[in-house]
Formats: structure tokens, C-alpha cells, sequence
């Protein structure tokens, strides 16, 4: 069963940390393990110190021997901090299609990829795409998959747990993007624990391997996705109670 928080004190709380641009509180922690765990997750070969070092000091130091870092690697570490940022901003919005592509704006903006033909950070993707193995939506159906999806979400006044995870499978199904979308389906399942006043969870690079599992066999197993997210909501809630024990509910 999933944890909630009283009253949306906690994005609140990520809100006033940000805002005073407060060190060393739940927020820098939420943007240091965010931002390196999804991104390791899609193949970052920075470390976790290289991304507390860029978030705290906007450089970069290198370690065990290597001389050099991939561009886009840090890119895109410095851009997953505005996402962050932005989804704290429009958390209390109801998703929509304007978020989804904002964020992927963010996220991709500047990148090598924006060079490609084709590639148009914001914009969903022009060309097929197969995702281990497994083919996504056409381009051409994108739109209407996506606008379906984000119809059947927000009509239900009040969104579960269960709910977001299912929104996220779908998500990843689709594929909306050439790239970049398993970054952004975790960004959305993160700001919608927040506006839902549930504690939500970071996926760890160390769980990458069940949580691939369990959108793998989502529609066979729920329980595999579902029981990922709640090991990865158990170590958020655990911070929380750190910083911040009054905001979980009895």
C-alpha cells in the first residue's frame, strides 16, 4: 500500500526549499538522486558524485582515471535540474499534452540528438521507433494515443497509486518520443505523486533491471511494476521521514 502526505505539504515543501534555494534539504537531495538515477537508467556514464558536483558547483570533475566526459551526459544532467524545477512550478495543473512535450523540451534542449534530421526537442517523434524488442505507436498515431491516454487519467477525480503506474505503462507503450521518454514518463510519475499527495519515488539505477521486468509484463504481472515503485517509494518515504516525519499521514 502507498504512502500519502498531508495536504500537499510536501510539494509545498520542495517548493520553499527551491525558492530559498536552500542546501543540503530534501529538495537537493530529490534533484541529485532524480537526475542521476534516470539518466544512468538510459545509459549516463556519470556517477553520482559527478552530478552532486555539477548541481552544487556548475562543474565538472572527472574520476578513476578518466580524462573525459560525453557532453550530452552533462547536458543533459544540467537540463533534467530544470525539469525538476518545472515540474514543481505546474505540479497543481492537470497533465496535459503542453507538460509532457515541455518537459522533453527541456530535457533535450542543446543536445547533439537536436541536430539529427527529424529530432525536434518538445515534438514527438517522425520516425518508428522499437523498444527492446517491442514495437511502439506510428508517428502518424502519436497524437491520438497520447490525447486518449491523458483523457482516460484525468478523468478520474482522484488518481491512485496503481493509477499513475498504469498511466506510465501506457506511456512507455506509446513511445511518444524518439528518445528521451522513459526520463520524461518518470518525471510525470513523480510530479503526479505530488499533486495526488502521494509519497513519491525515484527509480534507482539499481533497480533497473525489475523495473524494465515489470513494464515488460505489465499487462500479464502488474505486481512486478507496482511492487518496483513501492521498494523505490519505500526509500523516498524513509528521506522524508529524515527531513520532514510530520508530513506522512497516520
Amino acid at each position: 500500500m502507498s504512502t500519502e502526505v498531508k495536504n500537499k505539504s510536501l510539494l509545498n515543501q520542495l517548493r520553499d526549499e527551491k525558492n530559498a534555494g536552500l542546501k543540503g534539504g530534501l529538495y537537493h537531495q530529490t534533484q541529485v538522486k532524480l537526475s542521476y538515477n534516470t539518466n544512468r537508467i538510459e545509459g549516463s556514464k556519470l556517477s553520482e558524485a559527478q552530478t552532486r558536483y555539477i548541481y552544487e558547483t556548475n562543474t565538472l570533475f572527472v574520476e578513476n582515471g578518466e580524462t573525459t566526459a560525453n557532453v550530452d551526459d552533462i547536458l543533459e544532467t544540467m537540463n533534467h535540474f530544470a525539469c525538476f524545477n518545472y515540474l514543481l512550478e505546474i505540479a497543481d495543473e492537470k497533465l496535459s499534452e503542453e507538460i509532457i512535450k515541455k518537459f522533453h523540451y527541456l530535457l533535450k534542449i542543446n543536445t547533439s540528438q537536436t541536430k539529427n534530421l527529424g529530432f525536434i526537442a518538445g515534438e514527438y517523434k517522425s520516425l518508428p521507433n522499437v523498444v527492446g524488442g517491442i514495437e511502439t505507436t506510428q508517428p502518424k498515431k502519436v497524437p491520438l494515443e497520447i490525447e486518449k491516454l491523458l483523457q482516460s487519467f484525468n478523468q478520474k477525480e482522484t488518481k491512485t497509486f496503481e493509477d499513475i503506474i498504469d498511466f506510465h505503462f501506457h506511456f512507455e507503450k506509446i513511445h511518444p518520443f524518439q528518445d528521451g521518454n522513459g526520463r520524461v514518463g518518470r518525471l510525470i510519475m513523480f510530479r503526479e505523486c505530488l499533486r495526488n499527495e502521494i509519497i513519491p519515488f525515484i527509480i534507482a539505477d539499481d533497480f533497473k533491471q525489475f523495473y524494465y521486468r515489470g513494464l515488460r509484463e505489465f499487462e500479464n504481472i502488474k505486481e512486478y511494476l507496482n511492487d518496483t515503485c513501492l521498494s523505490a517509494q519505500d526509500i523516498y518515504k524513509e528521506w522524508v521521514n529524515y527531513f520532514y516525519g510530520d508530513l506522512l499521514k497516520d
